[in-house]
């Protein structure tokens, strides 16, 4: 039997809906000679079905793999089903116009040494581009390629958006890429995309691990976010064994997601506890979910949960951590009525309230049978708000994304302050409530910002010319830093900024916002490395950050910017204050409240579940 001309691979994973369109427009096509390659990517709702309907064309291949490889895997798969001398690429959510692998093949075989032909393409309903997507790079559904040895990058080796990183690369260094100068395909703009899925904020790591229930850690760099490489990063937890059952060990269900520092709840199965993990199924980017990276941490399928509960026998509920989790924790709540349940929430009162799931949360803090607030403050207003809570005497304080104290272990690092006698201060993520002119002024008394957070960067952008207008000389730019450089990296400055604002409160909680309540994960970040916290002084105002930093004497506390530079250049001042700040590390790390969270736990376990 005679190759068709050209193999058009269509990689699919739960996309039934749009699957027959993308085929019709192939079958619409002027050039026949086609054969079409369909891998399933153990996609879960009727994509079989929705395939069934063409398999009487013997043009048309169809494979059903076993589990989810992602896309490099997918494509591979059909790479070594296909059998033409030129590959072309049709995504089931795609579409071609009539003339689209004509136009190809016509345009490689016109262009002597051409290795790879791409058509314009309309995207995002309206728009057309003669080529590669702007902003978005040269997508499937434009390309059709001569045969190559090259493979597809596959999930274990990386996951990306950047197709060009994942085979295009390949193929531009074996040969010319030419273009029809046409427009006929359409990549189709819808929630689903994988790009979208992919890239933060509406993406990310783990709701594309929450999508294909990804079990292993990744390496995972978007175009639009900074690289992360999981495997690196977990493996002093990963590689070790588990921790022997304890004689009293708890068996612990944890129910949402984990946020930052998601490692740190390794420190509860270090003491002998047995964790098991109950995950929202609709996860932020930041929300960490199961399967957690770092293992030790049993899933129970969302499917199925409440047989799979009632097996494990959990000793207590754990729900956490974000707002984002807030629905799902209250249907577990609802039906997991025959077990103690601890409610701890780090954040999103007034998002709650805004998008609607304040009957919820209230729900949560009324009917769990235990609660654990942030900060006395975050309790205090809750009361507030929740009168009911008033009178609660089983809660407890305590931060909800503090860092596992494994990360303290690094070298600390000279000041740059010693090296030219100026003040370094830095600022970890976002310089909120710093204002250009605010800079400027610190700049003329010899204070310098450092600002870590390249993908922020992009976000300030406006900001950060201002102020380099402003204060060229004393404004610099930094990349991402990960926990494990946290110490190292940021020990070399005098000071670092939380959040600056004047809170308006006056003492009243009642009337106090989100920055009164808030502990900003970048003030453990900060005081682990040894650095006090430069805050506005608040003094008379419920501020948890004021009540926190000076209760401990770590913190620079101003009421203008030429207080705060003189503040900053009294070395012996600014000595005291680092060396107090060193002093208290631990306190910034969950293992140093892990006893007292279990004891907690034990109390809560002992008054036993009143939801029935």
């Amino acid at each position: 039997m005679v190759p068709a001309a050209v193999s058009v691979l269509m990689p699919t994973f739960d996309q039934a809906p749009f699957l027959p369109r993308a085929v019709d427009s192939l079958l619409a096509q002027d050039h026949g000679d086609w054969e079409l390659v369909i891998v399933d990517d153990a996609s879960p709702d009727a994509t079989p079905v929705a395939v069934e309907a063409y398999l009487g064309d013997p043009r048309v291949c169809y494979r059903r793999l076993a589990r989810n490889l992602g896309l490099g895997g997918a494509l591979n798969v059909a790479l070594g089903l296909a059998s033409a001398p030129v590959i072309a690429y049709l995504p089931s959510d795609d579409v071609y116009h009539g003339d689209h692998l004509a136009s190809l093949l016509e345009c490689l075989e016109a262009e002597p040494g051409a290795l790879l032909a791409y058509s314009g393409v309309r995207h995002h309903y309206n728009r057309r581009a003669d080529g590669p997507v702007p902003g978005a790079g040269l997508q499937l559904v434009q390309v059709a390629h001569r045969r190559s040895a090259d493979r597809w990058v596959e999930r274990a080796e990386l996951v990306t958006d950047d197709l060009d990183r994942m085979y295009w690369a390949k193929l531009r260094d074996r040969g010319r890429f030419v273009a029809t100068g046409l427009v006929t395909c359409e990549w189709v703009d819808h929630p689903g995309q994988r790009h979208k899925l992919l890239q933060e904020p509406e993406g990310g790591i783990n709701p594309y691990r929450q999508r294909f229930a990804v079990g292993a850690p990744l390496r995972f760099h978007t175009t639009v976010g900074n690289p992360i490489d999981e495997v690196a990063h977990y493996a002093r937890f990963r590689d070790r064994p588990d921790t022997p059952p304890a004689a009293d060990g708890l068996r612990i269900l944890l129910v949402g997601e984990l946020a930052y520092n998601p490692e740190r709840v390794l420190a509860l199965e270090e003491r002998g506890h047995r964790l098991f993990g109950l995950w929202t199924d609709e996860p932020y980017w930041y929300n960490t979910v199961g399967p957690v990276p770092f293992g030790h941490v049993e899933d129970v399928p969302v499917e199925g949960w409440r047989e799979r509960v009632r097996d494990l026998r959990p000793d207590v509920a754990y729900g956490l951590l974000n707002w984002q989790a807030v629905p799902f924790v209250h249907r577990v709540l609802d039906e997991l009525d025959d077990v103690p349940f601890v409610w701890h929430f780090k954040e999103g009162p007034f998002i709650c309230l805004e998008k609607g799931t304040w009957p919820q949360l209230v729900e949560l803090y009324e009917r769990s049978d235990g609660q654990i607030y942030t900060s006395p403050e975050l309790r205090d207003w809750f009361a507030t708000a929740v009168p009911s809570l008033a009178c609660r005497s089983s809660s407890l304080v305590l931060d909800g994304d503090l860092p596992k104290r494994d990360w303290l272990d690094a070298p600390r690092s000279p000041l740059r302050s010693q090296a030219d006698g100026e003040v370094h201060t830095v600022v970890p993520g976002r310089p909120i409530g710093l204002h250009p002119p605010d800079v400027e002024a610190l700049a003329r008394a010899g204070v310098h910002l450092h600002f870590y957070g390249d993908f922020t960067h992009g976000q300030w952008k406006g900001w950060i010319d201002t102020t380099r207008r402003l204060a060229p000389d004393h404004l610099h730019l930094h990349g991402q830093v990960d926990q494990g450089d946290w110490v190292e990296e940021l020990s070399q400055y005098d000071a670092g900024w939380l959040h600056v604002f004047e809170s308006r409160n006056r003492g009243e909680l009642r009337s106090a916002d989100w920055d009164d309540l808030n502990i900003p994960a970048r003030l453990s970040t900060l005081a682990l490395a040894g650095v006090p916290l430069i805050q506005r002084d608040n003094t008379g105002a419920g501020v948890a950050t004021q009540s926190l930093v000076r209760q401990l004497g770590i913190g620079v506390f101003f009421t203008d910017f030429d207080e705060l530079a003189g503040q900053l250049a009294d070395r012996d001042h600014m000595a005291g204050l680092r060396a107090q700040t060193w002093r208290h590390r631990e306190h910034f790390t969950f293992d140093a409240h892990a006893d007292e969270l279990v004891a907690f736990l034990r109390r809560v376990i002992a008054g036993g579940c009143h939801r029935r």
